[in-house]
């Protein structure tokens, strides 16, 4: 039944003065003055509201603005306590973490040991990508309430770092909502948790409307205090880069994340405006189907052309990846003969040489190989991704062509284009990875790293395997001295790029745009933090 008004100062009992009205506008409009609104758009969509469900940047961009994890980055990208507020190491294989008392997860419900214990059950669950962030973890055990033990299985170099992106839920929500299981994104499938939010962080997601908006608003009762002014977040998926721009430059919108690398001079030549860039930590690539014994839509029947080192290593000699950089990104890359961008421990110029194209090896090598006259093969790319995706591959189709290889590209949005690689169903299809830890381990064992369930090759939908490569990648994961840990990366690295296990492109250069009143940290992992963000 409606609620009765009898007795209200609004009842028809009641009628409202004119001085009553007036302070009831008044109170409005203070209301209205005290929101600080951040519209940021970018050029694609969040895959789901799930934080354990994919590894994702731009999905991880705004979950971590409601969900946290026990630690995170501040301002300098220093690791410092979230969830938790101390750790211990009371072995080389067990850190006591002791967590932050009278949280509270956005539905009211306290956050304790149960919820860590929980999460890590959850993010483990196989439907999932992001089981690399609890890589190493054996087991949790509470201690208490407020205290738990990781279990590691071995001594683990970056924990901390990889802790950052465990996010924490809440198990009492997810029982209430049916969502302690991870629904099946690559099979499409949904539950309450993919559509909904319910954190311990800043900001509350209030509604996701897809391709449209993501609504968020400030989380007053956060343990924290805000380093910035905003109180509430709008984030617009804009495919288009001409309305992606004009929204800008109109005032629709406050921050623009993906900037067409083609008006990046005419935005920050405008004076209502002003651009912060800087390198981004994300490699561009193709992967390769390495083990399945025939590909699935290619002209070669019977056998896979990719599991020969001299057809990998002519697709990557026939790409100008220079040519790219100045026709294509204007510059905004770096051209890549390694799968890890600079700024990430373990990255050096050294290993980076990207070498001239030289088609004419790259003709002698496919017909070595037994391809004389190339071959054709399916290309999946996103087309509203990573900057100018659709571009670089028609580029690479062109190039490729010179030496006999027919590449059918299609291009779609990544919502679409990551279920079907997720499937297996891409023989060749282009991905963007950054390295959200900073360590070169993260990509190596997500991306190189033989699937062998949970962390170990987490991403690797391309079947890499590699005998040598694992013990090297499994060696990086339990070294803690430095030293010999960052020859041992280097040695991974090395063996990634002389066996041709991808096919590298460049490290995106990464400048955001916005109104000349927006003052936020540019951040290298592309992921912009509204509690670091003041409009004036």
């Amino acid at each position: 039944m409606p609620r009765s008004t009898r007795g209200s100062r609004f009842s028809p009992a009641r009628p409202i003065t004119r001085l009553a009205l007036s302070a009831a506008l008044a109170l409005g409009a203070v209301a209205a003055a005290q929101a600080v609104p951040l519209r940021w758009a970018a050029q694609n969509d969040v895959l789901t509201l799930d934080p354990h469900s994919q590894d994702h940047t731009t999905t991880s961009a705004i979950l971590q603005h409601a969900y946290e994890g026990l630690t995170r980055y501040n301002e300098r990208w220093e690791i410092e306590p979230c969830l938790a507020t101390k750790w211990t190491s009371i072995s080389p294989t067990q850190v006591r973490f002791e967590l932050r008392k009278g949280v509270k997860f956005h539905d009211g419900s306290a956050f304790t040991a149960d919820d860590v214990i929980f999460s890590f059950g959850r993010i483990r669950q196989p439907q999932g990508t992001m089981q690399i962030y609890v890589t190493g973890i054996k087991e949790i055990k509470k201690v208490d309430d407020y205290t738990v033990d990781l279990i590691l299985e071995s001594p683990q170099p970056i924990l901390l770092r990889n802790l950052v992106d465990f996010r924490i839920m809440s198990k009492t929500w997810s029982e209430k909502n049916k969502a302690t299981q991870m629904a099946d994104y690559k099979a499409k499938d949904e539950n309450y948790a993919s559509r909904h939010a319910a954190g311990t962080g800043p900001y509350e997601i209030t509604s996701w409307q897809p391709d449209q908006k993501v609504s968020m608003v400030i989380n007053k009762a956060w343990w924290d205090k805000n380093k910035g002014n905003v109180t509430e977040v709008s984030y617009i998926p804009i495919k288009s880069d001409p309305t992606r721009v004009a929204a800008l430059t109109s005032g629709d919108v406050d921050l623009l994340t993906d900037v067409p690398t083609q008006d990046v001079g005419a935005l920050k030549a405008d004076a209502k405006l002003k651009s912060i860039d800087g390198p981004e930590t994300r490699t561009i690539f193709f992967a390769m189907d390495l083990g399945s014994d025939e590909l699935r839509g290619a002209s070669v029947k019977g056998k896979n052309p990719f599991k020969d080192v001299r057809v990998r290593e002519a697709l990557n000699i026939a790409i100008d990846r220079e040519a790219i950089k100045r026709s294509i990104m204007r510059g905004l890359s770096v051209p890549a003969a390694i799968m890890v961008p600079p700024g990430v421990n373990g990255y050096s110029t050294e290993l980076d040489k990207v070498h001239a194209p030289d088609v004419a090896k790259a003709k002698k090598l496919l017909a070595d190989a037994g391809y004389p006259a190339g071959f054709e093969i399916p290309l999946n790319c996103p087309n509203n991704r990573y900057v100018n995706d659709e571009k670089i591959c028609l580029a690479v189709v062109s190039m490729w062509s010179r030496i006999g290889v027919t590449a059918r590209l299609t291009a779609q949005p990544m919502s679409q284009h990551s279920q079907l690689f997720q499937r297996f169903e891409a023989p060749l299809y282009m991905l963007g990875w950054g390295v959200s830890t900073m360590d070169a381990l993260y990509a190596l064992q997500a991306l190189a790293r033989t699937r062998s369930g949970g962390a170990d090759g987490s991403f690797n939908f391309s079947k890499v395997s590699d005998a040598e490569l694992d013990k090297l990648i499994d060696a990086a994961k339990s070294e803690m001295d430095l030293a010999k840990r960052d020859a041992t990366l280097r040695d991974a690295l090395v063996r990634v790029r002389d066996q041709y296990l991808f096919v590298p492109l460049h490290h995106q250069v990464r400048p955001w745009a916005m109104r000349a009143n927006v003052q936020t940290l540019h951040r290298s992992n592309d992921r912009p933090e509204a509690r670091f963000t003041t409009i004036k």
